[in-house]
């Protein structure tokens, strides 16, 4: 059996693609050139490759409905500005990432109104009756990281959240998240280590408390 499309043709029947153009000297998958003949296609696979994570991502910052669209728009707004990418400055994912995150600054009362909401969540009590179920105890301790750590980023200034978030959930390393921010990655790392520092005070408080 063989696919056909809409014509009836069958894809042994059709002449191959044109080839993609040659990558850049030095270039990789994650570099590729986006103002060529070839766009339409690696825009298609920056999507197939990166629409999930992203989506993953901003729905933890403003929500899965809100996400939906942030999407959308950060691949619309890559390709509108697909000219002033440079695959020798910085990676797709970087650029990508770095969009979507100047989008997501738009619903950043909403994000804040999120956050403290999961702390709200995080303080409500299990039920007593399940406790003896393995998945309700993780649940319960998922619970208890949240209220810690939520009001602390709901907290942070735009620049540190956006650093903090952009490393632990979207897994950008530093060097990734200095091109997505168009900032030094030494202004990455000191940004990184004190909100972790901030972060580890306030949580060894808690336990601190916890066990008083």
């Amino acid at each position: 059996m063989t696919l056909t499309d809409t014509t009836g043709s069958t894809a042994r029947d059709r002449p191959p693609p044109d080839p993609l153009p040659e990558p850049l000297p030095g270039s990789t998958a994650d570099r590729p050139d986006l103002d060529g003949p070839g766009m339409a296609a690696e825009f298609a696979r920056l999507f197939d490759q990166y629409a999930v994570p992203l989506h993953r991502y901003l729905a933890r910052r403003v929500g899965a409905e809100q996400a939906h669209d942030l999407v959308s728009e950060t691949f619309l707004t890559a390709f509108r500005q697909r000219a002033s990418y440079d695959p020798a400055t910085a990676g797709a994912k970087a650029w990508l990432y770095g969009i979507a995150t100047n989008l997501a600054r738009r619903h950043v009362r909403q994000e804040v109104r999120g956050l403290r909401a999961t702390a709200r969540a995080g303080r409500r009590e299990p039920d007593e009756s399940a406790a003896h179920d393995g998945r309700v105890a993780e649940r319960v301790d998922a619970q208890t990281v949240a209220r810690r750590i939520a009001p602390a980023i709901a907290d942070l200034s735009e620049g540190d959240r956006d650093v903090l978030l952009l490393t632990s959930w979207a897994g950008l390393s530093t060097v990734e998240v200095a091109d997505a921010l168009g900032i030094p990655v030494g202004t990455v790392r000191s940004r990184l280590h004190r909100v972790r520092r901030r972060l580890r005070t306030l949580t060894t408080s808690e336990e601190a408390h916890h066990h008083d």
